[in-house]
């Protein structure tokens, strides 16, 4: 059975990811002019560090896939791996509308990702870790707060999430 999985971007993802960055590109331009003009070459670093210190750390927490080992689900990061036992998991189910309706809390709304703390009518308060909120899966457990992934082929995903939980 399959244990890793790609978290392709959706649609919405790419759009949103793609009108910020381009948004964001300008700042620089818009800085050495402002440093050519005033000879102010302190403001317009401060310009330019802007776009950096929101790219960086969004490209940083993008999700790029999940690896299922025995109740250890990993999260891969740009740089790192987000790791979460998933002992005392109480369903694994994929859910279409999971996302929908939801508030976010805390997090990144989609510019490379869409993580953090969100809140809905159906899941309550739950953390996402996701780049395509029309393939979601959630897992919910017993004492912890449930999670919302979009892995590539969410159906082989809750069947590896299954046989990766050993039982107590």
């Amino acid at each position: 059975m399959k244990q890793h999985f790609k978290a392709p971007w959706g649609t919405g993802l790419k759009w949103i990811s793609l009108f910020s960055t381009l948004f964001l590109g300008p700042m620089c331009l818009a800085a050495l002019a402002i440093a050519y003009v005033n000879a102010s070459s302190l403001l317009a670093l401060l310009i330019c560090l802007v776009p950096w210190l929101i790219v960086v750390p969004a490209a940083c927490y993008a999700v790029r896939g999940y690896t299922l080992d025995a109740n250890i689900l990993r999260i891969h990061r740009l740089l790192w791996d987000t790791v979460i036992p998933i002992s005392g998991l109480k369903y694994a189910l994929t859910m279409p509308e999971a996302m929908s309706g939801s508030i976010r809390i805390y997090g990144n709304g989609g510019f490379y990702s869409i993580t953090g703390h969100y809140w809905n009518r159906r899941l309550g308060h739950y953390r996402a870790y996701v780049n395509d909120w029309k393939r979601p899966v959630v897992l919910i457990f017993h004492e912890r707060n449930t999670i919302v992934l979009s892995p590539d082929d969410p159906e082989d995903f809750v069947e590896a999430v299954k046989a990766a939980v050993t039982p107590p």
